[in-house]
């Protein structure tokens, strides 16, 4: 039960709630019951118009970008507080909507999402430009200025922080925003939609479109008063939506795809190990792109962590994702269940070796799937080539530092990397050759909003969090005065 009624959602345009222009509505199923929740409204081509009309006007009329930075940060700091005033409730949404673990919703989700704009709002006024020296008889200067109106595409498995990611630093630099959340988890975007009313950032500043991808999102992708495109989810969609973006000359931010390897050697504290191993593919069901699906273990204590694997990954606590010792919880919808269950019966048939979990879990209703280890799968089957995107590890024993680089390296991706290593020197030497955007040493997933993070290869190209964010959501002009 929940300690508070969800309302039937609405979009939110100019600082107002509607319904759709067509009265289209969608369901919003709880994934540990395979129940409806509630439902929200499904923006279609003129909604869409009018959150973009509504963010262009403000932009143009000066009500956000022409406040200083610090007024902005001051008000962003207000949202910060406002997540953490009410992150019970948030916390409790968003478990519900994405069947998050209810503490792991509290310490990371919530947690995070107030530390972007906290973050942001500190950098709000550090959008500084430089004098340049030249030959000319002029003064020479850059400014950094906002783009206008972002088009922020977020994914379902991280509704409440990804967002976060893109509409703290599009605001900080002065930029408008309509933010369209994923159809399956819009329930935290709309309940921000009312926090940041409520902090004082104006009417039309941020606006949220609920709906589908093939028709709210691509009505909002090619929509000509957009100015930037920042996008999280999957490489397939993400070619489709920098295709479009670059026709019409548009800058994108990609987070994409990501099936990260995990790199255990001899030298590692096995305990500690096994411990950041079983995080990196479980944390979030699996639903994680920069999760570390793949492990790659050097031969001599290949057979060892394999056994401490089996014993420790079947203890995990799979559960109702309201109970505050459950660990993995339900997968997000039934098409990510079947998906996870059709990779694990081809690893199968690829030769592949359960060592424990294979198979969905009846539980409640919901869309379960016990966590899941699978040993020799050649390196060229698809269950290790191919993200999964669920609590499915693969592992595989190497025998050189090169051919666990190679392996590391083998498949399309490039979002993130773990090394678990005794040796300082071979910290430093597999980060520079991993082909990953962010690279863990001895633990997985540490994130922090001053540390930027991104992919390379099929995983995308541009960077959320730290300075590098907000730089991207701002463009430069140059100024030269000339002194005759």
């Amino acid at each position: 039960m929940t300690t508070f009624e969800i309302e039937p959602g609405r979009l939110f345009i100019g600082g107002r709630w509607h319904d759709a222009a067509d009265g289209a509505r969608g369901e919003v199923v709880d994934p540990s019951r395979g129940t409806v929740l509630t439902t929200v409204a499904e923006a279609g081509p003129a909604d869409v118009d009018a959150a973009v009309r509504a963010a262009r006007e403000t932009f143009d009329a000066g009500h956000w970008a022409g406040l200083s930075g610090r007024e902005r940060g001051r008000i962003l700091h207000r949202v910060a507080e406002l997540i953490r005033a009410n992150a019970d409730e948030l916390a409790e949404l968003e478990s519900l909507d994405v069947g998050k673990p209810i503490t792991l919703c509290r310490a990371v989700d919530v947690t995070n999402a107030a530390n972007d704009y906290e973050h942001y709002a500190a950098l709000a006024h550090c959008l500084d430009g430089a004098t340049r020296d030249t030959p000319l008889n002029a003064l020479a200067y850059t400014r950094r200025e906002p783009l206008g109106v972002v088009a922020a595409i977020t994914p379902y498995n991280f509704p409440l922080i990804l967002a976060g990611t893109k509409l703290a630093p599009a605001l900080a630099a002065g930029n408008t925003v309509v933010h369209k959340p994923a159809d399956e988890t819009p329930l935290s975007a709309l309940y921000m939609a009312r926090l940041l009313q409520e902090a004082g950032v104006p009417d039309g500043v941020v606006n949220v479109v609920t709906g589908t991808g093939p028709v709210t999102g691509e009505a909002l992708l090619r929509h000509p008063g957009v100015d930037k495109v920042a996008f999280t989810g999957s490489t397939t969609v993400g070619r489709h939506v920098a295709g479009v973006a670059g026709q019409a000359l548009r800058p994108v931010t990609m987070e994409l795809g990501g099936n990260a390897a995990h790199l255990v050697f001899e030298d590692a504290d096995l305990e500690k190990a096994v411990g950041a191993v079983i995080k990196a593919f479980v944390f979030n069901t699996g639903q994680f792109c920069m999760a570390g699906p793949r492990l790659l273990v050097a031969r001599p204590v290949y057979a060892t962590l394999l056994g401490i694997l089996a014993e420790a990954v079947p203890g995990v606590p799979v559960g109702d994702p309201r109970k505050p010792e459950t660990v993995v919880g339900p997968m997000a919808g039934e098409r990510h269940l079947r998906k996870v269950e059709e990779y694990v019966e081809l690893a199968r048939r690829e030769g592949g070796r359960i060592v424990c979990g294979g198979e969905r879990l009846d539980l409640d209703g919901g869309y379960y799937y016990r966590p899941t280890v699978i040993a020799d799968l050649p390196n060229d089957s698809r269950a290790v080539q191919e993200e999964i995107f669920g609590p499915v590890l693969t592992v595989q024993p190497f025998d050189s530092e090169d051919e666990a680089v190679a392996l590391a390296n083998s498949t399309p991706y490039g979002l993130a990397a773990g090394v678990q290593t005794g040796s300082l020197a071979r910290a430093h030497r597999l980060a520079d050759r991993l082909q990953a955007g962010i690279v863990w040493v001895n633990d997985w997933a540490m994130l922090d909003p001053a540390v930027p993070f991104g992919g390379v290869k099929d995983s995308g190209f541009g960077r959320e969090y730290g300075p590098e964010a907000l730089a991207s959501y701002t463009k430069v002009k140059s100024v030269v005065v000339s002194l005759d």
